[in-house]
């Protein structure tokens, strides 16, 4: 079992950075990837950004050039930094984590709020 528990979100002005973290404890040594997705209300939920074990990354055509993830080599953090933020990003944020088995995880949720 992995546990997430993700951590950094808030209100921002458009044009404003935050940075997510989540805290990843358990069985990290099965994660071969993780990821952050967010869900919008009344949308369903995307992905945002993943890293994998051997350090790719792939971004949504939404946030490439804004938004950078990043791991620390034991998993036991996952971060996603949020450049020149946009109304449109307002979303509660999930990180995810995918075991060489398959098994997936989830976190509770960040709330991430751009005003205009």
């Amino acid at each position: 079992q992995v546990q997430l528990v993700e951590s950094g979100g808030g209100l921002v002005q458009a044009g404003g950075s935050l940075r997510l973290s989540c805290a990843a404890s358990g069985s990290t040594f099965s994660i071969v990837h993780m990821g952050w997705f967010r869900q919008a209300p009344g949308k369903e939920r995307e992905l945002v950004a993943g890293i994998s074990s051997g350090g790719s990354t792939n971004y949504a055509d939404s946030v490439k050039g804004r938004f950078t993830i990043s791991r620390d080599n034991a998993w036991n953090t996952v971060y996603l930094q949020m450049n020149s933020l946009k109304p449109e990003d307002t979303a509660v944020y999930y990180c995810n984590a995918v075991s060489a088995r398959n098994n997936v995880y989830w976190g509770q949720g960040t709330q991430v709020t751009v005003s205009s």
